[in-house]
């Protein structure tokens, strides 16, 4: 029988201690998107903290390649945050016993075994929505330290960017509600039943509800002009003297005039959908400044996204980490930037049809030529968050690094289909030589060009001409 959690939590004690005392270097290598940045800094900062020699660097991808970079690198220690999954094997034969995985994607039975692979699957708790890499390094800071419960905001703001607040009305379950819950205690976050706007700090109203797209309202994303509209129409104060109001100052009255005039305008079959999305909780973080976009919760996640997602990791890593000088401006640059990038992607797509192609189970998406590689995972989730996508799987691919292909696959909202996502993506792309995984409603391969015919008529097979049952196990 496999060692339970703590079992784990504490061997991994156990190592870094052992490296601490013989003045063993660590590096911690870690992903580009929010759970990546979140995680590499919870666990970086923990092992400072503890007096470890550490540097943290990031990865679009885990590959052979990276781990034989491990291999040549001068560091002693390994640890691996939101990557390294199927490479237990490679890591063994590259590393010995000088590394860990802290992860939350599933894995194989084979993997289940090893040692030195600290993953959500093993211990029965499920890495999709009750825990992502973020929540798995706090529990691992905290087996350094309980005194790294300081670290559980950062921990919430991982789970926000994995969209893991699945439960009623976007709360957290499972780890993740426990995590919150030490937050809240230490008075890191405040939890509230609000609007769901973007930028409910720093946005004026109009671009607040513009900007909003999940939900994706047909007729208000991205259309300023129709969002300032209708809340001029709603009769509700837009502007305080000469500054514009946001969407946090909005008295409880306000709020529901805004949601009655959202009911109005979405009438239809979609408008019950829609207003569920829209309210929901809210996590505040009371010690950052007001206005400022690393006071919300959900904006703090988009923030290092899109310092990931154009190759300005290290921003997000520095602010994660307690910056809140030049690199806290530097973020707020590059979000805008980020947005602006996301704009014009979905617009090209929107406008060139021929790009989308639909089946009353699936939308695929050809995003090659448009879409960057690293940006994948938020195209898609946008697409699967448009109303007329619901109860779809959607699938994005584009053009990778060195002749690859690249594909990302979400669950919109409402989808029941029993096609396990990460299990698609990883029998698939092992089908074809390439590399696939994730989660249950969201995952993503790569696969060479040549085998691309392959990959998409396998793709036609197990999920857009029929609704397979996994029987895999």
């Amino acid at each position: 029988m496999g060692k339970s959690l703590s079992e784990s939590l504490s061997s991994f004690n156990d190592k870094i201690s052992d490296c601490i005392k013989t003045n063993k270097s660590i590096v911690v290598t870690t992903h580009i998107d929010c759970d990546g940045l979140t995680s590499g800094s919870i666990i970086t900062k923990a092992l400072i903290r503890a007096g470890a020699k550490c540097t943290v660097r990031t990865s679009n991808e885990f590959s052979q390649n990276v781990i034989s970079g491990m291999k040549r690198d001068s560091r002693d220690f390994h640890i691996v945050t939101d990557l390294g999954g199927g490479f237990a094997d490679e890591l063994d034969a590259a590393l010995s016993d000088n590394w860990f995985v802290i992860d939350h994607h599933q894995i194989s039975d084979e993997e289940m075994d090893n040692e030195r692979v600290i993953n959500a699957w093993k211990y029965g708790i499920d890495g999709g929505v009750e825990i992502c890499a973020g929540g798995m390094t706090y529990l691992a800071s905290m087996a350094l330290d309980e005194k790294n419960s300081d670290l559980a905001g950062v921990a919430v703001v991982s789970a926000l960017g994995d969209r893991q607040d699945q439960g009623e009305k976007k709360s957290f379950i499972g780890k993740n509600s426990e995590i919150v819950k030490v937050a809240k205690e230490q008075g890191l976050v405040d939890v509230d039943l609000d609007l769901l706007l973007v930028g409910r700090e720093t946005r004026p109203l109009p671009d607040a509800l513009a900007f909003t797209s999940q939900p994706f309202i047909e007729g208000l994303t991205w259309n300023r002009d129709a969002c300032l509209s209708l809340l001029n129409s709603s009769g509700i104060k837009l502007k305080e003297g000469g500054r514009w109001r946001v969407p946090a100052e909005l008295s409880e009255d306000e709020k529901r005039a805004v949601i009655e005039s959202i009911t109005k305008f979405t009438s239809g079959k979609n408008a019950t959908d829609i207003m569920e999305e829209l309210i929901g909780y809210t996590y505040t973080f009371p010690r950052e400044d007001k206005m400022s976009f690393l006071r919300d919760g959900r904006d703090f996640s988009t923030m290092l996204n899109s310092c990931g997602r154009i190759s300005r990791a290290g921003v997000g890593i520095a602010i994660c980490m307690g910056d809140r000088n030049r690199m806290l401006r530097e973020g707020e640059t590059i979000l805008t930037e980020y947005r602006k990038m996301i704009r014009n992607y979905m617009n090209v797509l929107a406008n060139e049809r021929w790009r989308i192609s639909e089946s009353q189970s699936c939308v695929m998406v050809n995003g090659e030529g448009i879409v960057p590689e690293t940006m994948t995972g938020t195209i898609s989730s946008l697409i699967a968050g448009s109303p007329k996508n619901a109860g779809k799987i959607v699938i994005l691919r584009t053009n990778g690094e060195e002749g690859t292909i690249k594909f990302s696959s979400r669950k919109s909202m409402g989808c029941k289909s029993e096609v396990n996502l990460s299990l698609l993506m990883r029998n698939g792309a092992e089908k074809f030589d390439g590399v696939g995984g994730g989660h249950d409603a969201a995952a993503g391969a790569k696969i060479t060009k040549d085998k691309l015919d392959g990959f998409l008529d396998y793709l036609e097979s197990n999920v857009i001409n029929v609704q397979i049952t996994d029987n895999s196990g």
